[in-house]
């Protein structure tokens, strides 16, 4: 084997990573920094220092509480409102076009916010309202657009999932038959119950209430 094939072999899984992280080489390096060095502080007194100096990386309209352990990337796709709240171990992956969280809205432990487009989607965002709540371990993913209203209310482990496989043809294997993305709408004053989920292309109307465990397609 040559050492160019060796090498690139080598750089594949590297450029991978360094691709799913940030925008951009210098852009990694500060938000990497910038973790390493605040990311980990608790109490009030991270949230304060993250709260100043995060705005180096993300876009903050006012002041959001970014409490100890959050995991962000391409941050400078991330925009907080004021009075937006992550708490500790939230993870948000904001690809473009990005993750906007509205005015005192509150992403609870372990909720999880990927947009993760990188195969080019048109649509691919998460834009939540005003006085929201994510609950602990809801995972929402944006490939084809997911816009929450306000005062929406999501309960523990609640699936928003904008994208699918496309699985119509079974003499071909799922992963050639491509997928769908045609995004997903929740109106204002909706309550989701624990463990629903909520599949793609759906529209839930003004003052919804979902069941627990339910699947809406």
């Amino acid at each position: 084997m040559s050492d160019n094939h060796k090498n690139s072999e080598t750089d594949r899984p590297i450029n991978l990573y360094l691709s799913r992280q940030a925008s951009n080489l210098p852009r990694y390096i500060l938000e990497q920094f910038l973790y390493f060095i605040l990311g980990w502080i608790p109490t009030i007194v991270g949230v304060g220092i993250r709260g100043l100096f995060y705005r180096l990386i993300l876009k903050m309209k006012g002041w959001a509480a970014i409490e100890n352990g959050v995991r962000l990337r391409y941050a400078n796709n991330i925009t907080l409102h004021h009075g937006a709240y992550l708490d500790c171990g939230t993870y948000l992956h904001a690809c473009p076009g990005g993750i906007e969280i509205g005015e005192g809205t509150i992403v609870m432990h372990g909720a999880v916010l990927h947009v993760y487009n990188f195969r080019n989607l048109p649509n691919a965002f998460i834009r939540i309202g005003k006085n929201s709540l994510i609950g602990e371990y809801t995972v929402i993913r944006g490939q084809g657009g997911v816009t929450i209203g306000d005062r929406v209310y999501t309960s523990p482990l609640t699936q928003i999932i904008a994208v699918n496989h496309v699985f119509d043809n079974p003499a071909t294997p799922f992963v050639d038959q491509g997928i769908t993305a045609q995004g997903i709408t929740i109106e204002d004053d909706v309550w989701i119950g624990s463990g629903a989920i909520i599949t793609d292309g759906v529209h839930i109307e003004q003052g919804a209430v979902v069941a627990a465990g339910a699947v809406v397609v």
